[in-house]
């Protein structure tokens, strides 16, 4: 028999989807409360000047030329306030923006001030300073600091695709899956296979018994978690199939996280966001992308029906691209960049900038938009007023080293 390799592609569209299943702390049902936590990761590094425009700034236009979105032209950004504007491929977020359901900080930066996408992506997932100071992420830690104060239940951690993430990795137990390419075994073959593994492998045997779980959970939430299905339409256009997979992927996360009996905290990675040529702003590559992002919110939004209300969506970057545009119409890898919160829990309705400017002297290193914010810093803003993560722990174990590193205050309705 011939086995297929999976491609990266394959493994890359495979890797969307992370589940922790954690219930609520016991301070949000004290409350009344049932606050859900959804982190998107955008591998490859976000053009944040391309995505939040400062069309405020006199340099602005000066560095990006013909590329430089504004309030007018052919492609008007959407406007948000006097000095900043939103990519045009980005109506649902625009949307959220003006309901007062979605900010966006802008110039922040984690800790790490290099360029290379494996370290920074290290760094924005470990929650460390350094790249490859720990085999264990930041979402985990925090989970693991709630089980450890007796605020959650010990269900174990979800995760979808082939490798699970740094970011969901740690103590908190971890159950990975891989959207099968093969039917899915029959509820009677999964039966036996339990009994089997209930005698011979127990660990074994309670990770079939979440994979059984959430199967029933899919059934009875109408999901699809199957790939596509032969003979069916295949999304057409320019980054359809992109935009369907984001759709799809984030849609269904969102219909887990909003049932009773599913898991409160979520993660999603999507790849492709490393724009060194034909950069595509405002109708090409990355406008695409930036449209898929946009959908997959959307279905965030829908999916989660009545639960929106309670729900906080962190879209988070490992550095941001150089502020001037290159040789080839693309950018390359720069520093800070934008983070977007969106959700019906999120105090939307602003762009969040101790802004540094775009002039010669103000650019990082004479090339990147400097740093002002330090993301870390609004993780533990979002992590302690929505879902009650105490501060020291938020300083010693979830995110070590950053107790100078104080929490943003008032991103979220329920602090």
């Amino acid at each position: 028999m011939t086995l297929h390799a999976p491609s990266r592609r394959e493994l890359l569209l495979a890797s969307g989807v992370l589940f922790a299943w954690a219930h609520l702390p016991r301070e949000a049902r004290a409350e009344g409360r049932d606050p859900r936590l959804l982190v998107v990761v955008l591998r490859g590094a976000l053009d944040g000047l391309a995505t939040v425009a400062p069309v405020g700034d006199p340099d602005w236009v000066r560095l990006r030329g013909d590329k430089a979105f504004n309030l007018d032209g052919a492609m008007p950004a959407l406007s948000l306030d006097n000095f900043f504007a939103l990519n045009p491929a980005m109506p649902n977020l625009h949307r959220m923006y003006k309901a007062g359901q979605a900010s966006i900080v802008h110039a922040v930066a984690s800790p790490y001030r290099e360029r290379s996408h494996f370290d920074g992506q290290d760094v924005l997932e470990s929650g460390l300073t350094k790249p490859g100071a720990s085999d264990t992420g930041w979402l985990n830690r925090a989970l693991a600091s709630l089980q450890s104060a007796g605020r959650v239940s010990d269900k174990e951690a979800f995760a979808v695709g082939p490798v699970t993430p740094l970011i969901v990795r740690g103590p908190a137990p971890v159950l990975s899956w891989t959207p099968p390419k093969l039917p899915p075994a029959t509820d009677d073959t999964l039966m036996r296979l339990l009994d089997l593994y209930r005698h011979t492998d127990s660990a074994l045997a309670r990770a079939l018994e979440e994979r059984v779980d959430l199967a029933a959970i899919a059934r009875a939430g109408g999901m699809d978690m199957s790939p596509h299905k032969p003979g069916s339409p295949r999304p057409q256009g320019p980054g359809a199939a992109v935009r369907a997979y984001f759709t799809e992927a984030a849609g269904t996360a969102a219909k887990f996280m909003a049932r009773d009996d599913g898991p409160r905290v979520g993660a999603l990675a999507f790849d492709g966001w490393d724009t060194h040529q034909d950069e595509g702003a405002a109708n090409g590559r990355l406008a695409a992308l930036l449209g898929a992002l946009d959908g997959a919110l959307g279905a965030v939004e829908s999916g989660m029906g009545s639960a929106w209300k309670e729900t906080a969506v962190a879209v988070i970057t490992e550095f941001g691209r150089t502020a001037r545009i290159n040789g080839t119409e693309g950018t390359d890898h720069g520093t800070a960049t934008v983070a977007l919160l969106a959700g019906g829990a999120i105090k939307g309705g602003r762009v969040i900038a101790d802004w540094p400017g775009l002039s010669e002297a103000a650019l990082y290193q004479n090339r990147d938009l400097k740093p002002t914010a330090d993301l870390r810093a609004i993780l533990k803003g979002v992590l302690r007023d929505h879902l009650r993560i105490d501060e020291r722990a938020l300083a010693s174990n979830v995110f070590p080293g950053s107790a100078a590193v104080r929490p943003t205050n008032g991103l979220v309705t329920a602090a």
